[in-house]
């Protein structure tokens, strides 16, 4: 799974910063109020866009009002977890050398 390129617009790097990377669920409600700044229709059609690619997993699948979506609970889809963080800080690693000097 390693170096997979994930490319996120502002919209989506919002919600997957809200969800955060932990093991515990974000209810919608709590989501949509940690993206309070972005209009609802515009955080809908971002999140189940998310949902269909895998990168975010939801309890239930069909939600299309705000009271829906406010009773379903999300989280980041740990297989996507580190590459989505990469992304996030897209500082270039510094691979260490593997190779030790001997005295």
């Amino acid at each position: 799974m390693a170096g997979r390129e994930i490319h996120l617009d502002g919209t989506e790097i919002s919600v997957i910063k809200a969800l955060g990377f932990g093991s515990s669920d974000t209810m919608g409600g709590d989501l949509i109020e940690k993206c309070g700044e972005l209009p609802f229709a515009e955080l809908l059609d971002c999140v189940q866009g998310l949902i269909d690619i895998g990168y975010v997993s939801a309890d239930k699948s069909g939600f299309y009002k705000k009271e829906d979506m406010e009773k379903v609970s999300f989280r980041v889809n740990s297989g996507y977890a580190k590459d989505l963080r990469a992304a996030l800080d897209p500082r270039p690693e510094v691979k260490k050398s593997k190779r030790v000097r001997r005295e």
